[in-house]
């Protein structure tokens, strides 16, 4: 509901209130050295340099400032100046960040002037503020509502995001049209809080982390590994329909591996490095792709045996830095649902069709394929940075035009989004909303006509000549982990029956009646049930109350009453209706739950 695209007014709103904090900054510490000040997806953030460590209170005393600026009706003038005037300028008003960022733009961009945005006071027409900036902002701060604003924390952040660079303080603001957007906005904060996948999947016994086994490294109970298992083995039964079998691959590989597949020159200091008693050199494999190659070059492959889908869930492994680390989000290690299908070239709009049913089959089993609910991001080239992107440009335009036309004719809601695509292809990323509208990059098709070139994969065609097949990459549920910490987040851990890591649970009123509880766990075992029996000494009512907490789907109630007329008391989490019934209707019911 909140990102703002560039250009829009609501965008340079935030823009605008980043220079403004800025300058309330400046006027708290004028010897502050000012970082870069970009817009987020729900307000803004500056980096700053700072002669001590900000606390909380400073935030409130910084907002005034801002708010003061606001009202003093400050116009942005921007004006252009040549490069060595420009560093001239900063060096004389003491931003050194500022002239770095300049001589980064001439060596990237060829540019030979920057601009600037001075915010000018209309009572007196003075300039108070000036920054290096690109734009845009609001032509006057009249525009910005003083009660759409907010400042919201403080962090670290390394200069230009490099570990190597000075430490700086960000502070970071929330920002809207209007005050009742942000109060909206707060209270989605707050649901959001509560439904935090770390807090929740304590409180389930989903997952834990352990110091002696490392950050970012999760641990799944047998819970939490029941939920990861019923989310695997669904997609695998809805891809198997599309002819996709399974392959196992080892989770080190050489260097070379990637250094052949491109991998090795993007993320190398991503890696996790091993080494053995000899002198090959090793890496814990950070994703699957060239393993998947050799496995089609392993033997001679004819146009027969195209298209070749193979699929795998396995744990890629990569060095992420600690501070970026965060619950299931943002692991080390990352189970990946993965799958490479290789074909012809006429064979794509066909695979990737296919791709498109998996993927909708599974989102609308969450019920989250809807008009409102995902849209798809066709994910293309940067035109101006062809350098970022292997192989050639032929293919590159190929594939484009096959996934915009398979776009449009699966009748997807997609947009073309540049500079999005991998750096070996384009691609079509599954936007989807979760229940607090947050937006969520999950499923994924790719094309790929630069790893089976890298390779030199080939097959014989019809022509009795070697041809180069296409590689299509999907992902349905992405990052299992992650994946996992979006659904948690989005069923605030009430999961549907079907995905329910419990389904039900058995709670006989007393012991006597614990026998009679084991007899029902066992039938619906035998059903294929995921059942537990609560069988503590609590009482009834604390036992209540537990399965309630654990947000299990259906408990069972059984005592005297139920064991003489081989029945259950059945309460519904979701609807709390309650009903006894025979374990035969209640299984009916659950048939196409």
């Amino acid at each position: 509901m909140s990102k703002a695209e560039k250009g829009s007014h609501l965008y340079n709103i935030r823009h605008s209130l980043a220079h403004m904090l800025a300058e309330a900054v400046l006027e708290m510490f004028p010897e502050a050295k000012l970082g870069t000040g970009p817009v987020t997806d729900n307000g803004f953030y500056y980096d700053f340099d700072l002669p001590r460590t900000l606390i909380p209170e400073d935030l409130k005393l910084i907002e005034k400032k801002m708010r003061k600026f606001v009202q003093q009706n400050q116009s942005f003038v921007r004006r252009d100046e040549p490069l060595e005037p420009a560093k001239e300028f900063l060096k004389k008003i003491g931003q050194p960040y500022k002239i770095e960022l300049v001589e980064k733009f001439a060596e990237q961009k060829g540019v030979d002037t920057v601009s600037f945005y001075e915010n000018v006071r209309e009572a007196d027409g003075k300039a108070v503020f000036v920054d290096l900036c690109e734009g845009g902002h609001v032509e006057n701060t009249r525009e910005i509502d003083p009660k759409s604003f907010k400042l919201s924390a403080i962090s670290s952040a390394y200069w230009q995001a490099d570990e190597n660079n000075a430490q700086m303080q960000r502070i970071y603001g929330l920002a809207f049209e209007s005050a009742e957007e942000l109060k909206k906005f707060e209270m989605q904060l707050e649901e959001a809080r509560k439904r935090d996948h770390r807090k929740i999947g304590k409180e389930l016994g989903l997952f834990t982390f352990s110091e002696l086994v490392g950050a970012g490294l999760p641990l799944f109970t047998q819970r939490g590994t029941l939920l990861r298992d019923t989310i695997i083995k669904t997609i695998q039964g809805i891809q198997s329909r599309y002819g996709y079998q399974n392959v196992w691959i080892p989770h080190i590989a050489k260097r070379d591996l990637y250094e052949t597949s491109g991998h090795w020159d993007k993320f190398k200091d991503d890696l996790f490095h091993v080494k053995g008693k000899h002198d090959t050199e090793f890496v814990m494999k950070p994703m699957n792709c060239p393993h998947h190659t050799q496995i089609y070059k392993s033997q001679r492959r004819s146009y027969r045996d195209l298209p070749m889908p193979m699929a795998e869930v396995t744990t890629n492994y990569r060095d992420e830095q600690p501070g970026e680390l965060l619950g299931l989000s943002r692991v080390r290690s990352l189970t990946q649902d993965d799958g490479h299908v290789f074909c012809t070239v006429d064979q794509i709009k066909e695979v990737s069709g296919d791709i498109v049913k998996i993927i909708k089959e599974f989102y609308t089993l969450l019920g989250m394929w809807g008009t409102d609910t995902y849209w798809v991001s066709l994910s293309v080239r940067d035109p101006e940075k062809p350098e970022k992107y292997l192989g050639e440009s032929k293919n590159w335009d190929k594939a484009e035009k096959f996934l915009e036309e398979i776009a449009q004719e699966q009748e997807l809601n997609f947009k073309r989004v540049e500079g999005e695509a991998a750096f070996y292809g384009p691609k079509l990323d599954f936007m989807f909303l979760d229940a607090l509208g947050r937006e969520w990059q999950l499923a994924t098709i790719q094309i790929d006509f630069v790893m089976p070139q890298r390779f030199e994969l080939e097959y014989d065609a019809e022509d009795n000549k070697p041809h180069r097949p296409v590689m299509v990459h999907r992902a349905i549920a992405g990052s299992i982990e992650r994946f996992l910490s979006v659904i948690i987040e989005h069923f605030a851990g009430a999961f549907p029956y079907w995905l329910a890591p419990v389904q039900t649970k058995i709670l006989p009123v007393s012991d006597p009646f614990l026998p009679y509880a084991q007899k029902i766990a066992d039938e619906l075992r035998a059903a294929g049930v995921r059942v537990e029996v609560d069988a503590s000494s609590e009482t009834l009512g604390k036992k209540i109350r537990k399965a309630e907490l654990e947000k299990i789907p259906y408990m069972m109630v059984v005592g005297e009453k139920e064991q003489n007329e081989s029945t259950v008391n059945v309460r519904d989490y979701a609807t709390k209706e309650q009903k006894t019934v025979k374990v035969g209707e209640f299984l009916k019911q659950v048939e196409s739950a």
